[in-house]
């Protein structure tokens, strides 16, 4: 038996398939590579690339690699994007996870965890956000998301598909032993857009918005480490297997810091004090975004790592400074 992780070869799945290998999973990676990288899928794990739109070929690979979970990556993620091209976001968001959900149910696999967002909730009126608020997303791509998640909802009660979807807040870091970490060209996540201009890979960096009504004026948000975050897919998949019901569950630590706070500690830890930009708010944005993260500790025991900011930053840059040697090999 398998697990196929779709977008196995990204940033968040790559982590993933390292995460399954390590405990002794068989993995089998779908990925189209529009996003992906080769190098970023270890060898352990078998690579097919092609697109989760693709209903023979996921059937083939489910039937092929006797595939019992899929764990769903897959997708595109940023925000101002999905602003700009909606219809874009819909079809590689939700017309392909339909497909390959009912491929999925045609071929008889029962578990399904799929990555979310916490941008289904929009602006909350609360901090920290509890899964049961309001979900009122502000983006395409949080609709998007959500989109999928009901569509999971319901294809589990009529089908034999148990799924959990996992709410992520905002994932940053690196794999602590330096084997993946986020390589995707122009990337928008604030962690690592420091700590790209901390080593000199963008002259300056820019903070969107300065008049939140927040501590210091800028956004704030609850940032988990992606070793962690795979950690709870792994609980994720045990709760699965072991029959538990359908769910979904935020995936934060409970804390948030700061547009200016990261920033502060990306120059702190790399001792470099690099150009910082203020200028206007950015679409889609919410003035803060914190996570309520019981549930998910409570019910499938997640026990989280490397809840420190320092840390993420540190593996993050210790990522970046090594990143090339990646890109020259692929």
């Amino acid at each position: 038996m398998s697990v196929l992780v779709t977008g196995g070869a990204g940033y968040i799945g790559s982590h993933m398939v390292l995460k399954l290998l390590d405990t002794g999973e068989d993995v089998v990676v779908l990925d189209n590579l529009s996003t992906g990288f080769r190098w970023a899928v270890p060898s352990d794990a078998r690579l097919m690339v092609g697109d989760v739109s693709d209903q023979e070929l996921v059937k083939s690979i489910i039937d092929a690699h006797r595939v019992e979970a899929i764990i769903h990556f897959a997708g595109s993620i940023v925000v101002p994007d999905s602003i700009s091209d909606p219809l874009g976001y819909y079809k590689n968001n939700t017309v392909k996870s339909r497909a390959l959900i009912e491929a999925a149910v045609q071929a008889g696999v029962e578990h399904f965890i799929f990555s979310s967002t916490a941008a289904v909730y929009g602006l909350p009126e609360v901090n920290p956000v509890a899964e049961d608020c309001a979900l009122r997303p502000i983006s395409p791509y949080g609709t998007s998301k959500l989109m999928t998640e009901l569509m999971l909802a319901d294809t589990a009660n009529a089908h034999q598909l148990n799924y959990v979807a996992l709410r992520y807040f905002n994932v940053a870091g690196a794999d602590p032993e330096g084997r993946t970490g986020q390589a995707t060209p122009r990337a928008t996540h604030l962690i690592k857009v420091a700590c790209e201009t901390a080593l000199g890979a963008r002259d300056h960096i820019d903070v969107f918005g300065t008049d939140y009504d927040t501590i210091d004026g800028t956004c704030v948000r609850d940032y988990i480490h992606v070793s962690d975050l795979a950690e709870a897919h792994m609980a994720a998949l045990a709760h699965l297997r072991s029959d538990g019901s359908s769910d979904v569950f935020n995936c934060g630590y409970g804390s948030g810091y700061s547009v200016l706070d990261v920033i502060a500690a990306v120059k702190k830890i790399s001792g470099v004090d690099f150009e910082v930009r203020m200028t206007d708010r950015r679409p889609g944005d919410p003035e803060a975004l914190i996570a309520q993260a019981d549930k998910i500790r409570d019910a499938l025991g997640w026990k989280p790592q490397l809840d420190d900011l320092k840390t993420i930053v540190r593996h993050a840059l210790t990522w970046e400074s090594q990143l090339e040697r990646y890109r020259l090999a692929s």
